[in-house]
């Protein structure tokens, strides 16, 4: 396996190079129009295009080093209890908080994921971490649910929150953002009750 560009010698001044061509990506991407190329992030950030390509070899390497950090393992409190409810709520809120904040990028990513020849897992909103975030708020429900009726609900909850359903919501439907995030809330909570109601969770 070969070594990144910016591990190698002065990493530091690397590590700030790269940082800077992502932030001029993140720039242009808030700007609107297409997503930017590797040289005009190049060019945004002062850095010969000759340079830029050695940090990021095309267009999509750079713009999935520009989207949002989605690392984090849970989107829910240490004192979260076991009130799955406000577990849920609090995690749909922080998720849908996240989309609409970092909107461009992830309309950027959408774009990109329904490119032809894209593989599972390749971009970020593949990567299923919103399924892991809600399978965290229903844990409480397992010993109810099985493992199984966990996944299938939070696959179900995750079907109605994301960029696609806001792209949706505001682009097709012409709701307001505000208006959009309140039934994308609305819509997980009713199917968590459907869920609790039901006892069971089939798909």
């Amino acid at each position: 396996m070969s070594t990144p560009y910016e591990l190698v010698g002065r990493s530091r001044q690397k590590q700030r190079t790269r940082n800077d061509l992502i932030a001029a990506a993140r720039e242009l991407i808030a700007q609107g129009g297409a997503p930017p190329t590797v040289e005009e992030a190049a060019a945004a950030a002062s850095i010969s295009r000759t340079t830029a390509y050695r940090y990021f070899p095309n267009q999509k390497a750079l713009l999935v080093a520009a989207h949002p950090e989605t690392e984090i393992a849970s989107l829910l409190p240490p004192d979260a209890g076991d009130d799955v409810e406000d577990r849920l709520r609090t995690v749909i809120t922080s998720l849908v908080t996240l989309i609409i904040e970092s909107e461009p990028q992830q309309r950027t990513m959408l774009r990109l994921s329904l490119e032809p020849g894209t593989t599972p897992n390749e971009l970020p909103l593949r990567k299923g971490r919103a399924i892991g975030w809600i399978e965290d708020a229903l844990e409480p429900l397992r010993p109810r649910l099985t493992d199984d009726g966990v996944h299938r609900l939070a696959v179900a909850i995750r079907a109605t929150v994301g960029i696609e359903s806001l792209v949706w919501l505001t682009d097709v439907a012409g709701l307001p953002r505000e208006q959009a995030a309140q039934l994308m809330r609305w819509s997980a909570e009713g199917l968590l009750r459907h869920a609790l109601a039901d006892g069971t969770w089939q798909l």
